[in-house]
């Protein structure tokens, strides 16, 4: 994605004030604002990583006038030409975004106007209003796209490939925190990869969205000269699988729509609760007390005290930019809920919210994707927690109503033989015959076979079970959803 130039720390470069450039409705006006103003009101700072879609839509906005007769071709070709000079410009560092100017949008004029004079006719027939959500609209669809792609595809190949490299491997399922019934470690990741996909769905949804032109619909009502709203849809692709323009329909709803913004930034904080979660996970397993997983070198951390720590910080952050995103969902909520129609100035604060969430969440999956592939189960100690034969109770409670007892009765005789054995400190399978049938004499001689693990599991293949066939499919169904995307992208 494109980025612009940042000085020292982190701090955008901005030109100076320019005092004799005057705002675009300057006209009105007998003094200009004042500087504390233009630094309280400038939003360059931020937008400035919108320039490469202002200069796609403007440039599709200015073969429309040329079509529709009110540019020449000369004065076409002299723009166009101009965009490609200031694009370098800012590739190449040169432009200095000047706060005077507020905006990208009104630099990038400021840019074009420099490199030639027909950049005053460039505005005719839009408003920024419509020239922003036309930005916004681009912005998302590349945006979803970079998600789905570097971010949520690649973060499942990685579950999948755990999944797949320790679905042998069998660990305690809990409820509440308490151990419950035993389930693979492949089940377990791909619970987190029906997540993941779920939020590519959401994604996707706002990439929908994104695909309907709201260029054109001017500052409130449109315009009355004669544009053509169709050719520069189709020209920056907002078209149907039919290859049909695809319009907004209301020129109010097109300029103050924000529904985009919190859907994204829903699918955002969602994705980040599904992270957050994950991490959880992980973090409960990287324990002494658990000891399930051993997490890479390369994304934990040591203590500047004890020697003997390996934190597990990169999974602990990802809980907290879970937060974040979530905030950043909220700001946008409470700014939108008490606005009239149609444009009002607080949406200028629509954009940081957006590309934050944008920013964090991306780097976030990465993260992530870095701090799986680096994992590996330990073995030993899922073999020795997952041993315990009370993760079995609800089996032989199963294995008492095929034997005609009915569920309620045979939960509260195996309930009745938990204690039992805590009563005589012995595992569950250690009671005796004589102890357990006086229990429930329903019992079998045969009721300790229950107590397999792999009889267990392979008990388990109704769809969605963790039984070890279920288990392959859910593999090879994933995997070749990874790799038909992957296909797509070729």
């Amino acid at each position: 994605m494109f980025s612009c130039n940042q000085g020292g720390a982190g701090r955008i470069e901005l030109g100076m004030v320019s005092n004799n450039k005057q705002a675009t409705w300057g006209g009105r006006f007998e003094e200009g604002p004042s500087e504390l103003m233009q630094e309280f009101s400038e939003s360059v700072s931020f937008d400035m990583r919108l320039a490469p879609f202002d200069i796609q839509g403007s440039m599709a906005h200015a073969r429309m006038l040329q079509k529709v007769g009110l540019l020449t071709e000369e004065e076409l070709t002299s723009l166009e030409n101009g965009f490609t000079e200031v694009m370098r410009d800012i590739m190449d560092g040169k432009l200095k975004w000047d706060p005077a100017l507020e905006d990208v949008h009104m630099n990038i004029e400021q840019a074009l106007t420099e490199k030639t004079p027909v950049a005053a006719k460039l505005h005719m027939g839009r408003s920024r209003n419509d020239q922003v959500a036309t930005d916004m609209r681009l912005y998302f669809r590349e945006t979803c796209l970079a998600l789905v792609d570097a971010g949520l595809m690649q973060t499942i190949q990685v579950l999948v490939e755990l999944a797949e490299d320790f679905q042998e491997v069998i660990i305690p399922g809990y409820t509440h925190l308490q151990r419950a019934q035993p389930v693979s470690v492949a089940h377990h990741f791909l619970a987190y990869v029906e997540m993941f996909n779920r939020d590519i769905g959401r994604f996707l949804n706002v990439y929908q969205a994104s695909t309907v032109s709201p260029l054109g619909s001017g500052a409130i009502a449109g315009t009355t000269l004669p544009i053509d709203r169709e050719y520069s849809a189709d020209l920056l692709d907002f078209v149907s699988q039919d290859g049909e323009p695809l319009l907004t329909t209301n020129s109010m709803d097109a300029v103050s729509d924000r529904d985009m913004f919190m859907d994204f930034l829903s699918a955002c904080a969602i994705c980040g609760v599904h992270i957050s979660r994950l991490a959880e996970d992980l973090i409960l397993w990287n324990s002494s007390e658990f000891n399930f997983i051993r997490l890479p070198d390369a994304f934990t951390t040591g203590s500047s005290l004890m020697p003997q720590k390996k934190n597990p910080d990169s999974l602990e952050l990802l809980r907290g930019k879970a937060a974040r995103l979530q905030g950043n969902l909220q700001t946008m909520l409470t700014m939108v809920k008490g606005l009239p129609l149609t444009y009002n100035r607080d949406l200028q604060e629509d954009k940081p919210p957006v590309f934050d969430s944008a920013d964090t969440l991306l780097i976030c999956l990465e993260v992530l994707q870095g701090t799986l592939h680096g994992a590996s189960m330990n073995e030993d100690a899922c073999a020795k927690a997952v041993a315990d034969p009370l993760l079995l109770a609800t089996d032989l409670a199963d294995y008492l109503v095929l034997r005609g007892v009915p569920f309620r009765q045979a939960h509260h005789a195996v309930g009745a033989m938990v204690a039992a054995s805590e009563e005589k400190n012995v595992p569950l399978n250690a009671l005796s015959d004589e102890d357990a049938k006086g229990i429930c004499p329903e019992l079998g001689d045969d009721w300790r076979d229950v107590f397999d693990l792999q009889r267990a599991l392979a008990a388990r293949e109704k769809v969605g079970m963790p039984g070890p066939n279920q288990i392959a499919e859910q593999i090879q169904k994933w995997q070749a959803l990874v790799d038909s995307f992957q296909g797509d992208e070729d």
